[in-house]
């Protein structure tokens, strides 16, 4: 299965350190963070898990669930648990996936085609409240993850499915916006009276809606 932006989040059944429950019925109507790892007692992979524990409020406020994966035994994970939790000063309270045969990373398409090399499994997948893929990223092993990107990303989404707005390069939460070129135009007339053209009739920019 070749997954990619719009594609429907498979669904599965999760052995967790949390519990065991199916995948879609976990998320309820929650957005859903799935981020990926080799394998348990990697260092950069310590990291990620630590930090994405530092901002569980900052994921809670954005109504986003955080949950990991690794192609580890559940035993594994729990004794990783607590490196992670002593090396980073945190409490894990999201649920670490024990896919142990990878068949979850599979199904996500996380391995090349060809390919059984593990050191792949490093994807991050953003879903939206509809079970849809709404970003995908892919990580070598040597790169930590950047969560501040993570949550930029997040919030540009959450306000594109609210607003109907594009956000431009580097933008970041309180920036202007891009009005959709797609949106009618007595629509645009009243959502976004502000809106004023820069260089080109289809780059409109406008206030941050969410930011009243």
């Amino acid at each position: 299965m070749i997954l990619g932006i719009g594609s429907i989040a498979p669904d599965f059944d999760a052995v967790t350190t949390e519990g065991n429950f199916r995948f879609h019925n976990w998320l309820s109507g929650s957005w859903g963070l799935l981020f990926s790892h080799p394998e348990d007692y990697t260092p950069v992979c310590t990291t990620e898990l630590g930090m994405v524990a530092q901002l569980e409020q900052e994921f809670m406020k954005r109504n986003v669930k955080a949950i990991a994966l690794s192609v580890d035994t559940l035993d594994a994970h729990f004794d990783w648990k607590k490196d992670i939790e002593k090396s980073m000063d945190v409490e894990i309270r999201f649920p670490i996936i024990a896919d142990t045969n990878g068949n979850i990373a599979r199904l996500y398409g996380m391995f090349p085609i060809g390919a059984n090399d593990k050191k792949t499994v490093r994807s991050v997948f953003i879903i939206d409240p509809d079970k849809t893929i709404q970003l995908h990223l892919t990580y070598p092993t040597s790169i930590g993850r950047n969560f501040d990107e993570i949550l930029r990303a997040i919030d540009a989404l959450k306000l594109h499915a609210d607003h109907q707005v594009l956000t431009p390069a580097n933008w970041k939460p309180k920036d202007d916006v891009i009005v959709d070129p797609h949106m009618p135009l007595d629509q645009a007339d009243q959502k976004f009276p502000d809106r004023h053209v820069k260089g080109a009739p289809y780059l409109q920019f406008s206030k941050d809606p969410s930011n009243k």
